[in-house]
């Protein structure tokens, strides 16, 4: 689990600029985005945000020794641009990893706003079956939408998980480890590894 809900993150090299991007919010736990607040931390009315939203990864699955390794599938991702001239707040739900095991699904990552619904859909969890490791989920509700990777398929030996949009799961993203890079592996010791939990990333936008 994440061990901190919000990371804020405010540009004031020097004077603090009233238009542009003025603050990054990053989410790795499930909170409220509220306009007032950020507007009092950095001095400045927001009147748009760029939503970026990853869904959670896909667990692997657990094998034995004749057993596919199948890999979980990816979280999908979405981002959006939106004016929050009219908007107070935003409840966001950060999808939680699918546990190792056999088909236990990511959860998805929100942004509800009460009139955008941007969605990064949790990745599929892999399988038994031959020729089947979990699929990437998708991403709704944005301005780009991108699908995760699949999970890949091996005979006793190691399969990696599918990829997000923040990473393999070899190269997380530079924003936190456990959540953007959502796939999952199955490490040829005949159990696989949980998917990762998802994170929303609000890029605040003054002016």
């Amino acid at each position: 689990m994440a061990r901190t809900t919000i990371r804020e993150e405010d540009i004031t090299s020097g004077a603090v600029p009233t238009t542009g991007i003025v603050g990054v919010s990053t989410f790795t736990a499930s909170g409220t985005w509220t306009k007032a607040t950020r507007e009092a931390a950095l001095g400045v009315t927001i009147k748009r945000v760029i939503v970026e939203v990853q869904g959670a990864g896909g667990g692997g699955y657990n094998g034995g020794a004749t057993a596919k390794y199948n890999g979980g599938g990816g979280g999908g991702y979405s981002k959006k641009l939106i004016d929050v001239s009219s908007i107070s707040s935003s409840t966001i739900t950060i999808g939680t990893g699918g546990a190792s095991g056999s088909g236990n699904n990511g959860g998805n990552s929100v942004w509800s706003d009460g009139t955008n619904t941007v969605t990064g859909g949790g990745g599929i969890g892999a399988t038994s079956t031959n020729n089947y490791a979990g699929l990437g989920g998708s991403g709704s509700g944005g301005d780009i939408n991108v699908r995760g990777g699949t999970g890949g398929i091996q005979t006793n030996t190691g399969s990696v998980g599918g990829g997000s949009f923040f990473g393999s799961p070899t190269m997380p993203d530079i924003y936190s480890p456990a959540g953007g890079d959502p796939g999952s592996y199955g490490n040829g010791g005949y159990s696989g590894a949980a998917g990762n939990d998802g994170i929303v990333i609000v890029t605040e936008i003054a002016g």
